[in-house]
């Protein structure tokens, strides 16, 4: 089929121009806008996120504006007619005083002259304390001491030592004399030689008043006699170790010198305390038949189940630490409440347990009133003679009716062995009055048999109805 030479060359002109134009862009589809561009890239529109709580000058600012702006106000007038009232001008209102004025710039919480904060509010700064400056003790003049007080034995006894220097440190007439040695006892004489040591130092210093010893703690050992081995706190180890006691208290006594032997207290290991106790057995017998004294600290550093405790009350009463970690040595607070103990013997043999009364204040001294002589003269400034004087004149009275005597009783019964026989059947007491007889058995069905008594009619345990 031959196309007509026209038609031929309007379809070559077609083709060129869209050769030329290019690809045609899509056309709108539904939804889409019309107002698309007609060439290059077609982008949808897009819609503006609304946003309600916006308060800035936005779409919603303007909207609002618009719609609660209030009505334009007109332009006063400047022209009046003379039949028209001229309006009075208006006053201005005077300003409301704020309750919070504004703050100041620049003005800092120090540069207040109130001494408060600038809101209208004053802050009243309370006085701050003058700080408490701990008065120091007044120097005592170092004297020599009169009484003399020395301290034999192992680490503890140093421990005591201390105690003893802090109860006296206020009083420059006592010294207190530590000659302790940590690891000693009286079973290894190669440490110390005490009975030896106490002899020498009495012998170098006779002024010494009071001895103090306390011993025990490294003498949980064996004892070596000659070529035997003594097991500890058996028969010829306690014998052996009562001998050496002995020796050490002999040195004081000889020496006429007052000896407080203090007992070791209890130990963290239990079976360091159980060896600790008879060991103690051991000097407190031995110090009781030399005539000296013993003090017995173990209460003080027990609980209530006499059982080894690291803390207790101190002397002010307040719960404190006593003894160190290692179970065996004591805190300061401990070595004070030792010290406690030993202090009131000291005390009592130095006759200050009780303060004595100033002369200015003694007790005044009876005497027996003396009578006038014959012919003398009374005094008128002494009341006492007076007194006697008018006592004389008056008549006598007549002697008080006697009082009617009580019947002595003794201060001690018999001594009757609590062991022995029964003297009498039944174990009837001697002063008890004679039992009573059970005619109806009440006492035999109750305490014998177990059966409760009969109620009697009306009594609370009648339970019979109706009653009576």
């Amino acid at each position: 089929m031959t196309l007509p030479a026209s038609r031929t060359a309007w379809c070559f002109l077609s083709g060129l121009s869209l050769f030329l134009a290019g690809p045609v862009p899509a056309q709108a589809q539904w939804g889409d806008s019309y107002d698309a561009p007609r060439g290059g890239d077609y982008e949808p529109p897009r819609r503006r996120p609304r946003d309600y709580y916006r308060d800035d000058s936005g779409y919603g600012a303007r909207q609002a504006s618009r719609r609660y702006a209030p009505p334009p106000q007109e332009a006063p007038r400047q022209f009046y007619w003379p039949w028209e009232d001229r309006p009075a001008p208006a006053q201005a209102a005077p300003p409301v005083p704020s309750a919070r004025p504004a703050p100041t710039r620049g003005r800092s919480y120090a540069d207040d002259p109130r001494g408060g904060r600038d809101d209208g509010r004053a802050i009243r700064r309370r006085p701050r304390p003058a700080p408490v400056v701990a008065q120091p003790k007044p120097v005592v003049p170092k004297v020599e001491p009169t009484t003399r007080i020395a301290v034999f034995g192992d680490t503890l006894a140093s421990h005591l030592g201390s105690g003893l220097s802090n109860v006296f440190e206020d009083n420059t007439e006592i010294g207190v004399v530590d000659r302790s040695k940590p690891d000693s006892g009286l079973v290894r004489k190669d440490v110390v030689d005490w009975p030896k040591a106490a002899e020498d130092f009495v012998k170098a210093n006779p002024k010494t008043n009071y001895a103090v010893v306390m011993l025990g703690s490294n003498d949980r050992q064996p004892i070596r006699e000659g070529d035997q081995t003594l097991d500890p706190l058996n028969d010829r180890w306690r014998t052996v170790y009562s001998e050496r006691v002995d020796a050490l208290i002999k040195v004081f006594t000889d020496a006429r010198i007052p000896l407080i032997w203090v007992g070791a207290p209890p130990m963290r290991s239990e079976a360091l305390t159980k060896d600790i106790a008879e060991i103690n057995d051991i000097y407190r017998e031995r110090i009781a038949k030399a005539g000296q004294t013993y003090v017995d600290i173990w209460p003080g550093f027990v609980d209530d189940r006499n059982r080894y405790t690291a803390t207790g009350p101190d002397l002010e009463g307040q719960e404190a630490k006593l003894r160190t970690a290692d179970g065996v040595h004591f805190t300061k607070a401990g070595a004070r409440k030792m010290a406690h103990f030993a202090d009131v013997e000291l005390k009592r043999m130095m006759g200050t347990g009780a303060a004595a009364a100033p002369p200015a204040l003694a007790a005044p001294v009876a005497t027996a009133p003396q009578t006038p002589l014959e012919g003398e003269a009374v005094k008128l400034d002494d009341a006492g003679a007076i007194d006697r004087q008018i006592t004389a004149m008056l008549p006598s009275l007549p002697e008080p009716p006697g009082i009617p005597a009580l019947p002595v009783k003794p201060l001690a019964g018999p001594v009757v062995p609590l062991g022995r026989a029964e003297v009498t059947p039944g174990g009837t007491l001697i002063s008890g009055r004679p039992r009573d007889g059970d005619p109806s058995g009440t006492v035999e069905r109750s305490l014998v048999r177990g059966a409760a008594p009969l109620a009697q009619p009306g009594r609370a345990d009648d339970f019979k109805w109706p009653p009576g």
